[in-house]
């Protein structure tokens, strides 16, 4: 990574048992009610992105019996709604050491797509840091890990995570998770700051009129990568049930509990979101430096974030079957406080996720992410730092949220982007 991480200073060790109600009464509000609810939105909103991802697995499947521009189109927009409630999840890292340590299996981020499979020129054959940077899994089936041969034969969803996520201790070696799906899906984004995402040709997986070799493999890479995908979201959706592990870890103890809900809100808001997946991308008006690169999706996986940071402090959540979920909320907690203060925050998330609105009209009426963050274009950079200052505001008013609760000192992620930006250029 090109920035230092500051992780989080102070989380209680959470233990000890409770039980979640699915839909909590409106009582008199309290930290137990809030954290309680916080829970069962966090349910919610995995397990929306599990069954969006089992609908992803079907238009796969369909994708490989019968390879069709239609059946791609689809397997595309299938991995493309299942983006959006994923996203809405991303505040409960950070203050939640089970999704933490989980999420670089679903989520994980830039990749080495040469690992995979095949690249263009362009790309480069080798690099310093990493041995696999092109090793071509689907075109190779043995490979060399540290140095030791590796049958790669049969690519399944066990090897894939056991075998090939991380190979080498390397973090760019990403094997799972959406994005490797997404690369499999587009392929790679070869315009730079022009027009265009990735262009794979649904031929790529037709075995009877094969384009670019292999595509019986890349069809069974494709296939136990959204396999993988499915379970890993379903063992997160068992650990926000009400005996979940994640959900007897955020309500055994209250005011821990609020730590772990503002820690995710803070720094998904500064260091991860407004560093390390925005600024840096501006500073360098690197094409590559966008989350969703090889689908030009990420303005809308930007928003998406913004709405699950703005969801965490007011305890609203719209499943996407359309059923709203509405309960104690950190909103309320604050408001019988400071209401001054309430009214800040809930202003801040507001004007956050309007300003990442206007960043994905502009995605999808004029231009790209990766085009708004090219040299030059003033009004693109404009539209996105906008977003990033919204960010950092409401990050700011965290803080302040955090000391009227008196829940003491906690470092929230930081990014030399924001913090050291020289640092970035060194």
């Amino acid at each position: 990574m090109k920035t230092s991480i500051i992780r989080v200073a102070v989380m209680a060790l959470i233990t000890g048992t409770s039980t979640l109600a699915l839909q909590p009464a409106f009582a008199a509000t309290d930290a137990g009610a809030v954290v309680n609810h916080y829970a069962t939105v966090a349910h919610a909103k995995f397990e929306d992105a599990l069954t969006t991802a089992q609908a992803l697995e079907k238009a796969v499947d369909a994708l490989i019996a019968t390879p069709s521009e239609a059946t791609l189109k689809e397997a595309r927009e299938a991995w493309l709604a299942a983006r959006n409630p994923y996203q809405e999840t991303e505040v409960y890292r950070f203050g939640n050491p089970i999704v933490d340590e989980w999420e670089g299996k679903v989520n994980a981020w830039p990749l080495d797509e040469g690992l995979i499979d095949y690249v263009d020129p362009s790309y480069g054959a080798e690099s310093d840091e990493n041995a696999l940077f092109t090793a071509n899994v689907i075109a190779n089936k043995a490979i060399k890990i540290d140095g030791k041969d590796v049958d790669a034969t049969n690519i399944t969803p066990e090897f894939l995570s056991a075998t090939l996520q991380e190979a080498g201790g390397i973090e760019a070696n990403v094997a799972t998770g959406y994005h490797a799906i997404e690369f499999l899906l587009w392929g790679q984004d070869l315009n730079g700051n022009g027009p265009g995402a990735g262009n794979r040709p649904f031929t790529d997986f037709d075995t009877k009129a094969c384009t670019n070799g292999n595509c019986d493999r890349r069809a069974a890479y494709l296939k136990s990568a959204t396999t993988l995908l499915v379970s890993d979201l379903s063992e997160m959706v068992a650990n926000w049930t009400a005996d979940g592990a994640a959900t007897k870890n955020i309500v055994a103890d209250p005011k821990a509990g609020l730590v772990a809900i503002l820690t995710g809100m803070g720094s998904l808001s500064y260091g991860e979101l407004a560093g390390e997946r925005m600024k840096l991308g501006l500073l360098l008006h690197d094409p590559e430096e966008e989350h969703d690169c090889f689908s030009d999706n990420t303005y809308n996986s930007h928003l998406h974030d913004a709405i699950g940071i703005q969801s965490a402090y007011t305890g609203d959540y719209t499943k996407v079957d359309g059923s709203k979920l509405a309960g104690a909320s950190l909103s309320e907690l604050v408001a019988a406080k400071d209401p001054a203060l309430d009214k800040e925050m809930k202003e801040k998330l507001a004007a956050t996720v309007a300003a990442m609105e206007a960043m994905a009209k502009r995605g999808e009426t004029v231009e790209k992410y990766d085009q708004m963050i090219a040299e030059g274009n003033a009004e693109g950079n404009a539209a996105v730092q906008a977003a990033i200052d919204g960010l950092i505001a409401q990050a700011k008013t965290v803080e302040r949220v955090i000391a009227s609760l008196d829940l003491g000192t906690i470092a929230l992620e930081g990014s030399d982007s924001l913090d050291n930006p020289n640092a970035v250029f060194q």
